[in-house]
Formats: structure tokens, C-alpha cells, sequence
């Protein structure tokens, strides 16, 4: 008979990297720990009596949702101001983010053609650039909105200059790091024979970075919807402003049905997203 070898019970285990797993997860069990008693997190608070009877009070409004005409035309009118201020910031972003982008991607600096590295002044100006685009970016749009609101006052004014702000920056940084990503052989081609900046963006690096350039911009727009929501509280117009209204004269029926209008707005931005990848695709 032939003797069978031993095997140890690390070869038995389904999993041979198990034990790599279970030590990283006690690990970020252990790193996760401290930062959630420091922000005080106490999930248990939900599940308490009050809080339980609270939630069900506050829920039970919502039934039904308003629907009456005259707070249905009002609900239409402000979520087309709510789409107004998310499209007009969005573009005002765009059009600064897309100078930024042809300043902060290497891939697109003629000085670095022959050495692969770019000219002192050049790279100065660039990591000039990539600093506003964090500085831009680290405010939150909530922030800029309290601002412009103490300078111009209310309205959507406000809610449009933050989404720009703020997404100039967001946007700056993710083009550029999804061109920096991209084959760089047809837009280093261009630049070798004498094309410009722009030439190399929109006929080297665009053609392949389109479908995913495109799908961010999409879900920023997604985003700048959600986004001026939000600000609408701190009275930057739109659907924000009538939630807060509402919610501070507890119609849950007004509050559900422009949740709802919430929910098939974020459905809409993902259809758009969806069609346009496909065409690009």
C-alpha cells in the first residue's frame, strides 16, 4: 500500500489566505473601534422605546403623500429650479474644470516631450493649479452656500456658485487623473508633430476616456441635484427650502411626496448616464 502524505491543517482549509483575512479584519476592527466611540456613534439609540415611537409617529404622516394641485404645481415648479441650479452650477464648473485639466495632466505637457519630465516653470504652474483644485474642492458646497448666501443673500444664486466652486475642483482632479490613466500613445503622437494641447485632448486621450469621462460627469450632475437639494435649507432655493418649510410644519405628506420626487430624479440621472455610456460605447 501506498503511504498517503500528511497534510497540514492550513492545506485542509477551504481558504488558504484565511488566516491573512481574519487577522486584517481584527485589525480594522481595532482601528474602527476608537474612531467610533470618538464620534460618539451609538447605534443602539435607535432601537429605543422613544426613539422607536418617534419613528413610527413621524413615518405614519407620510401616509398618504400631499397630491392636491395647487401644492403639486408648486412641487413641479421647484424641482424644475432644483434641476435649473444643479445644471447651471454644473456648467460653470465644467467651464472651469476643463482649462484645469489641460493644465494639470502631465500626459498633455509638450514640455516633458523627448525627457519625460516636464520644464521647471510648467510644472510650477501646474502644481499651482492642482492647489487651487484642492482648495476648491475642500469646502464642501454647503459651506459656499452659507457664504454666498451673507454676501448676495437668499436665493438660487447661492446654490449655483457653490455647486460650481466645489465641483470645479472635483471635477478638475477626476478628469485629469482618468486621462493621466488612459493610452497615451495617439496623444503623444499629436503633440511630437506640432498639435496643440487641445488637439491632443480631444483627438488622442477623449476618444478613449469618453464613456467614462462622460459617466462622471453624469453622476456629478447626479450628484449637484442631490447637492442643491441640500443647500436649499440654508435658503439657496429649490426643493430644499420647501422640504424645510414642510418639515418644520410637520406635513409628512408634503415631506413624502418630495422624497418621491427626490427618488425619480436620481432614476432619471441614471437612465441619462446609462443611454449616453451606450452611445459612446
Amino acid at each position: 500500500m501506498h503511504n498517503i502524505p500528511a497534510v497540514s491543517p492550513a492545506e485542509r482549509h477551504p481558504d488558504p489566505a484565511w488566516r491573512g483575512r481574519v487577522t486584517w479584519t481584527l485589525l480594522l476592527l481595532v482601528v474602527l473601534w476608537p474612531m467610533a466611540v470618538v464620534s460618539e456613534f451609538h447605534p443602539a439609540l435607535l432601537f429605543d422605546g422613544a426613539s422607536l415611537a418617534a419613528t413610527g409617529q413621524f413615518l405614519a404622516a407620510f401616509v398618504p403623500p400631499a397630491h392636491s394641485p395647487e401644492f403639486l404645481a408648486m412641487l413641479l415648479r421647484e424641482t424644475w429650479q432644483t434641476v435649473a441650479i444643479a445644471t447651471a452650477g454644473l456648467t460653470l464648473a465644467l467651464l472651469g474644470a476643463i482649462p484645469a485639466t489641460l493644465v494639470v495632466t502631465e500626459r498633455l505637457s509638450i514640455s516633458r516631450l523627448g525627457t519625460g519630465r516636464m520644464a521647471p516653470l510648467p510644472a510650477l504652474v501646474r502644481q499651482l493649479v492642482r492647489w487651487l483644485l484642492v482648495l476648491l474642492r475642500s469646502v464642501p458646497e454647503l459651506v459656499w452656500a452659507l457664504l454666498f448666501v451673507r454676501i448676495i443673500g437668499l436665493g438660487p444664486t447661492a446654490g449655483v456658485l457653490a455647486i460650481a466652486l466645489t465641483y470645479c475642483g472635483m471635477l478638475g482632479k477626476v478628469y485629469a487623473e482618468i486621462l493621466e490613466s488612459s493610452e497615451r500613445h495617439a496623444s503623444d503622437t499629436l503633440l511630437a508633430n506640432g498639435g496643440s494641447r487641445l488637439a491632443a485632448l480631444l483627438y488622442g486621450a477623449l476618444p478613449e476616456s469618453a464613456s467614462e469621462l462622460v459617466s462622471y460627469t453624469v453622476y456629478r450632475w447626479e450628484c449637484a441635484i442631490r447637492g442643491s437639494v441640500v443647500m436649499g435649507f440654508v435658503g439657496a432655493g429649490g426643493l430644499g427650502q420647501r422640504m424645510d418649510e414642510s418639515m418644520k410644519m410637520l406635513a409628512g405628506g408634503e415631506v413624502a411626496s418630495m422624497l418621491l420626487v427626490f427618488v425619480l430624479l436620481v432614476a432619471a440621472a441614471d437612465v441619462v448616464s446609462k443611454q449616453l455610456r451606450r452611445r459612446l460605447g
